[in-house]
């Protein structure tokens, strides 16, 4: 049995848990195993594990940018949290996958480096948030990144350069190839003034509070915006502030969030995006890309 392996292993695991906390649209459903690798070589153990025994998993970051449409994972949800080590020397800055963004641009405002700053507000890990190119104020994770250590499809350590990463609008390789799981990442960042970047972060913050519903669970932008254009204009001039199919609300703040006011679901958010999209082809002959993802 599987929980033979973890135990002989000291793995860290919680068995038919819900991931409600785990997922920032708080969709309540259960997980048949949560596991918490120590470190990358309990990490690659428990993947030789779940490949030779062929187990589905899932490798989950902060849980944000993504919806949970199952209505039970029978599988393991591996959780990257306790690799989260940062090691910082000079401008450059080697941090590993689990490290809470937020948290990092806080902590090397101490150092006075700035480049940061664009994602004290993005509530992800590393790791996940590289391979969307996560971004926000016209910057994104492509800005910063040096290199990025992955566990490749053959449980091997490999390397990859911006060149290899094909970052682009909020996507990249490691996005489109999911069986690459990064563990590491280097990033280079700038010199400057710990006050003026902690200023700049407290006024985006500021700027968040005021036009995103963060009083909500919800998990970031729903949609891509197209060319030239805003998603959020776009679904607001289609008169979808507020619409809902169950508890899965388009915000009145901001039209390109999707909000929890309870109960909603992975597939009542689903709902809800092919109808936002459905109106916004109907009005404006644009299709919208979804930005969030989804898993079934």
């Amino acid at each position: 049995m599987i929980k033979n392996f973890f135990k002989e292993n000291d793995i860290k695991y919680q068995e038919d848990v819900s991931l409600k906390k785990y997922n920032t649209y708080r969709i309540d459903i259960k997980a048949k195993y949560i596991v918490f690798p120590q470190n990358k070589d309990q990490l690659l153990k428990i993947l030789k594990h779940l490949k030779q025994n062929k187990i589905k998993y899932l490798v989950l970051g902060n849980g944000s940018n993504i919806i949970l449409t199952m209505d039970y994972y029978d599988g393991v949800i591996i959780k990257l949290d306790n690799l989260n080590n940062i090691n910082i020397q000079g401008q450059e800055i080697e941090v590993e996958a689990g490290c809470f963004l937020p948290q990092l641009a806080k902590q090397i405002s101490d150092y006075n480096l700035s480049g940061l700053e664009f994602a004290s507000g993005i509530p992800g890990q590393i790791g996940a948030s590289i391979a969307m190119n996560a971004g926000a104020y016209n910057k994104d994770m492509a800005s910063i990144v040096t290199s990025v250590t992955v566990i490749n499809p053959h449980l091997q350590e490999q390397t990859f350069f911006p060149k290899d990463l094909k970052f682009k609008y909020r996507s990249s390789f490691l996005k489109e190839n999911e069986d690459y799981i990064v563990i590491k990442a280097t990033l280079k960042l700038e010199k400057g003034n710990k006050e003026e970047i902690i200023s700049l972060m407290q006024d985006r913050q500021k700027r968040r509070l005021a036009s995103q519903p963060l009083e909500y669970p919800n998990s970031g932008s729903v949609f891509r915006n197209p060319p030239d254009n805003y998603a959020g204009f776009l679904i607001e001039n289609c008169h979808l502030k507020n619409y809902h199919i169950n508890d899965a609300y388009i915000s009145d703040k901001h039209a390109n969030f999707i909000i929890n006011k309870g109960k909603a679901t992975g597939k009542d958010i689903v709902n809800l995006i092919t109808y936002i999209q459905k109106k916004v082809k109907e009005k404006y002959n644009i299709e919208l890309i979804l930005e969030q993802k989804i898993i079934k």
